[in-house]
């Protein structure tokens, strides 16, 4: 492996602006990487015959003297949801197998502006509906700590990529944790901002109300790094905030630098800190309540009543959103076409067969529950019901930040758990977001960032942050602040012990 993957982007976009070495190496390195354990961690559906291309065009730029965007050179995984015109866009579904959308997502487009280098689309849960990135409908994406487990999902592929150093950062999306909960169980970084601070145009659309799309990378300066990139007002996208951002990347930098939480009030959320957690993680997450107090945060109790009810309220929004967002897939507008082997060829027998075909079981589950909850009769029963839910929990993130900076919480109630054991269990599955759904449910931005080991398996845990709206700076600064003091007390960032793909895992200290 080179080391040019395993060097934070931060340190590679120094290189590059210093000339020391080239976009075109950078990208080769990160392409040989890919070449190397793909085999093994599955983490792409698509590797970009552009790259090197790109790459090359980048460094002739650089060579003619024409000032370039600081991150000019720097490669980037793309989860498989955002529309991309030089590459195939599935959200990880036979229905849109092989569809190159006809124009680019805008985060795509900045990413373009910014001189980054797509090296490919990464693997996902099907339209982004799942926590294991095991109902992609193409293959199954190994968590690059053991190959047996799951890398989290719905955005899987793309903390897979950045964990197994294939790529030093990633896009992805995030619906009710799906960039959060992989992040935690492959040991990176995952942010999730204040909906409406990143544009969801030319995002293939989950729950309208919910999905925002966000960064994945190895520590959270270059997570900093990459939002700053991609975010901003967009007037293609009706929700999107117009006010101007400041900078994420000079707030975790600084905090990095000198690491110092005092004065700062962290909440510990009552409902996400229970027996029912996995012994490592709840081990770990009061660590780093210690560590925090330490250095000078004062730990506060909080009792949000509702966020007991906040799966509940998340699987009546998010299906019935999704089964109006879904329904364009229907052999007519979009995507794939299967004529009924009985012959019928009226739109009804073949949407129904198209559908069939081109959809994977959770989607049809989430279909089903989504068209139900909408139906006359049961709208007010359920749906209207589920909205009054997400009210009070916004009520909730309200009066506690009233009192606190930041919540902070386990990312994920456990470790990554190994293929198929909760495959057939859509309950328990739909429970790994129990910690990250409520800040999609209230908007509210979300850093998760790995907080050590846990000693029963050996596997990453995560921490996360949340904040008001509007406040992902304090996010940054904080989460850079105690990503720091974590390094300083165990000698290491936990990204520096992945394995190498079917090698074993060292001892845990």
């Amino acid at each position: 492996m080179s080391e040019l993957t395993r060097l934070p982007a931060i340190e590679l976009q120094g290189l590059l602006n210093a000339g020391e070495v080239s976009a075109q190496e950078v990208t080769q390195a990160h392409l040989n990487r890919i070449a190397e354990v793909e085999d093994s961690v599955r983490a792409f559906l698509h590797v970009s015959e552009n790259a090197l291309a790109d790459a090359k065009s980048i460094d002739a730029r650089r060579a003619a003297g024409e000032s370039l965007p600081a991150t000019a050179g720097l490669p980037i995984a793309v989860k498989d949801v955002l529309c991309t015109t030089d590459m195939p866009t599935t959200a990880g579904s036979k229905i849109l197998e092989g569809w190159i959308p006809p124009y680019d997502a805008t985060v795509v487009t900045k990413y373009r502006a910014a001189g980054m280098v797509a090296l490919g689309k990464t693997n996902m849960d099907e339209f982004a509906m799942g926590s294991s990135t095991e109902h992609s409908g193409y293959q199954r994406t190994a968590n690059p700590w053991d190959l047996e487990r799951i890398p989290g999902g719905s955005g899987g592929g793309s903390a897979a990529a950045v964990s197994a150093f294939e790529a030093p950062f990633a896009l992805g999306s995030d619906t009710g944790g799906s960039i959060r909960q992989p992040a935690a169980v492959t040991g990176t970084v995952g942010f999730k901002p204040t909906y409406g601070g990143v544009s969801r145009y030319g995002v293939i659309a989950l729950a309208s109300s919910l999905d925002q799309v966000g960064p994945v990378a190895r520590s959270v300066i270059d997570t900093a790094l990459l939002h700053d990139a991609i975010s901003g007002h967009d007037p293609h996208d009706s929700t999107s905030i117009a006010s101007p951002w400041p900078s994420m990347l000079d707030a975790a930098v600084t905090a990095a630098a000198a690491p110092d939480l005092t004065g700062v009030k962290l909440g510990r959320v009552l409902q996400l800190d229970t027996e029912g957690f996995q012994p490592g993680v709840r081990q770990r997450f009061h660590q780093l309540l210690e560590l925090a107090s330490a250095h000078g945060a004062e730990i506060i109790d909080i009792d949000a009543p509702h966020f007991d009810y906040a799966v509940s309220a998340y699987y009546l929004i998010l299906p019935a959103e999704a089964s109006s967002n879904l329904a364009k897939y229907d052999s007519v507008r979009f995507g794939l076409r299967v004529t009924p082997e009985n012959g019928q060829v009226t739109v009804e027998d073949v949407m129904a067969a198209t559908r069939e075909a081109g959809f994977g079981d959770e989607v049809k589950r989430r279909i089903i529950l989504g068209t139900y909850a909408l139906s006359a009769g049961y709208y007010d029963a359920y749906y209207g019901k589920a909205q009054k839910v997400r009210t009070l929990i916004q009520q909730d993130f309200t009066k506690a930040f009233a009192q606190v900076d930041a919540l902070i919480t386990p990312t994920a109630p456990t470790t990554a758990f190994r293929f198929g054991e909760q495959l057939d269990d859509p309950l328990t599955m739909w429970a790994n977001d129990m910690t990250t759904i409520p800040a999609n449910l209230a908007g509210v931005p979300g850093l998760a960032l790995p907080m050590g080991l846990a000693p029963e398996d050996g596997l990453p845990v995560g921490a996360q942050l949340m904040a008001p709206v509007y406040e992902d700076q304090r996010l940054f600064r904080i989460g850079a602040a105690l990503e720091a003091l974590i390094v300083a007390r165990d000698g290491h960032h936990v990204s520096a012990l992945v394995p190498e793909p079917g090698q074993p895992r060292g001892a845990v200290g």
